[in-house]
């Protein structure tokens, strides 16, 4: 069963990559396995184990991978952790990195229990569609994009204003109590600490943000998938503490804005992206602005648009003499012709 889930995934994001064969043949090859799919099992188990399998690929598998190499080779990944020494996991000590991971993956499961509850009050009992589109029929790319693009989007504005208002709350309320006692006991994130918290202010932090926007605009299966995919590997990525990572903007920002949540105590910060921090002034230490100045810096972008500019204008000046050239020439052939 898990073989079998696992394909249409596996083909959608690999085999175009990988095969020989032409992008056609991978859409069709992929369109077969997943009308299979559909077909011969009952869409809430589609949803589940694709879920599942997801969830374990592009988050649980990266964040256990960085775990063994914190643990293993200490020496070489302590330069690339953002605190240092305080940043690796086994100064926590064995019993406290088990319970972190163990309380992380249980939340994930919770959230996965949740989704398929939900589906099957709406479906059993309330004879309502499922919460997310299961067909046999594939979305178009524009609708993958444009539908990821609001699901991140969506995600990223619920979770600053719940984490900010509600997970730290100035009125100190059951939630924020219980999400300090647990995420916030931790100063030094690695990738597991971004699903360990109690399930309460969990589910109100990480499964609303990500899980309402698609049952709500009633998102494709699969464009589902892509949608936890990205996310995991962002968690995975934005928790891992590392300094080395791919984008001063996207990644790379959005780690420093996660450590910098986490060394103030919760004081700023509330959401990965950085751009609602910078627009209500919450942002701790380097905001979004200063990303995308170091980008700037770093590629050299200033000097290419400077430069750019300069050609731009030596054209268009070129163009606009050897206009004048031809009109002033064609004036004068007019002149002669009348004199004539």
């Amino acid at each position: 069963m898990g073989v079998l889930m696992s394909l249409p995934l596996i083909s959608f994001f690999a085999l175009p990559a990988i095969s020989s064969y032409s992008t056609s043949l991978n859409l069709l090859f992929f369109w077969m396995t997943w009308s299979v799919l559909v077909l011969s099992h009952p869409p809430l188990k589609v949803e589940l184990y694709g879920s599942l399998f997801t969830r374990a690929l592009f988050y649980f598998l990266p964040s256990l991978l960085f775990l063994i190499i914190d643990t293993l080779i200490p020496s070489l990944v302590v330069n690339i952790k953002a605190q240092g020494n305080a940043a690796l996991p086994d100064r926590s000590g064995g019993r406290r990195v088990a319970r972190i991971v163990g309380l992380s993956t249980f939340n994930i499961l919770f959230g996965m229990a949740l989704l398929a509850g939900i589906d099957l009050l709406c479906t059993e009992v309330l004879r309502f569609p499922s919460r997310l589109k299961i067909s046999t029929t594939l979305p178009l790319p524009w609708s993958v994009a444009k539908d990821v693009a609001l699901g991140l989007l969506l995600r990223n504005t619920l979770q600053y204003y719940i984490h900010r208002y509600v997970l730290h709350s100035p009125r100190r309320n059951t939630i924020s109590r219980l999400h300090n006692a647990y995420q916030h006991s931790i100063y030094a994130p690695f990738s597991f600490v971004a699903h360990y918290d109690h399930p309460l202010p969990w589910f109100i932090g990480h499964w609303i943000p990500l899980y309402l926007p698609p049952m709500v605009f009633r998102f494709h299966v699969l464009t589902f998938q892509v949608l936890l995919a990205l996310t995991s590997l962002e968690e995975a990525l934005v928790y891992s503490g590392y300094t080395v990572l791919p984008s001063t903007i996207i990644l790379a920002g959005m780690a420093r804005r996660c450590d910098a949540h986490f060394m103030s105590g919760g004081r700023g910060n509330y959401a990965p992206w950085g751009v609602l921090d910078w627009v209500h002034g919450t942002s701790v230490g380097a905001d979004v602005s200063d990303d995308v100045r170091d980008e700037i810096e770093k590629r050299g972008l200033d000097d290419k648009a400077e430069n750019l500019i300069e050609n731009t204008g030596k054209r268009l000046g070129d163009a606009g003499s050897s206009l004048q050239a031809r009109l002033g020439g064609g004036g004068r052939g007019r002149r002669k012709q009348k004199q004539g």
